[in-house]
């Protein structure tokens, strides 16, 4: 999430938001295939989770409840708060995803859903390559996306001004290749999910 109208509307929905969304079912499945795609280096009993656009922290508190290190990152500073509340055992910061101030190579899994949409067209590519920087060799990315072409505005909440960006499948595959990842797994329905390796 990176354009301030997306951030103020979030900041403004929030409790909203996380009273719609609260019924994590329509994920289920693509955290499995995730998590099950995740594992820790040699020498390290858990895997380092980086939650992406973490909203309210609900998978954050999934990934910490499997045993791994989570570690949530969002610019709303009222995901972040409840964020921290539901989840204890995992760190959350605020920051952009485009530019992550996260080490290098220090990240088994990615997960990024429902939020690289929010990332404009031109700065996918460099964010793309940004999440292969914080991942190990053969760390596992996972990405959600709504499917189309161009762009879309928010129209769910009073005053919503969030922005989306739109992929067909073969258009996210060939980005995500391009920055380096091997396509594991293509979901195509009215969401576009991956998961990849690094």
């Amino acid at each position: 999430m990176t354009d301030p109208d997306t951030v103020a509307t979030y900041q403004s929905v929030a409790d909203e938001y996380r009273e719609r969304h609260a019924d994590r079912s329509a994920v289920a499945d693509l955290v499995d295939r995730f998590l099950d795609a995740v594992e820790p280096p040699e020498g390290r009993a858990t895997a380092r989770v980086a939650d992406v656009g973490c909203g309210p922290g609900w998978e954050s508190a999934t990934f910490a409840e499997r045993g791994h290190d989570a570690v949530g990152v969002d610019l709303t500073p009222a995901f972040l708060r409840t964020a921290r509340e539901r989840v204890g055992g995992a760190a959350f910061a605020r920051m952009d995803m485009r530019r992550l101030g996260l080490a290098a190579a220090a990240f088994d899994g990615l997960w990024a859903c429902a939020s690289f949409l929010h990332v404009p067209r031109e700065d996918a590519p460099g964010t793309l390559a940004e999440f292969h920087r914080v991942l190990r060799p053969d760390g596992v990315l996972c990405l959600s996306v709504k499917r189309g072409e161009g762009t879309a505005e928010g129209d769910t909440y009073d005053g919503d001004a969030r922005r989306f960006t739109l992929y067909r499948p073969d258009e996210l595959r060939a980005m995500v290749e391009d920055a380096g990842f091997a396509v594991e797994w293509l979901g195509d329905g009215s969401w576009v999910q991956l998961v990849a390796r690094a």
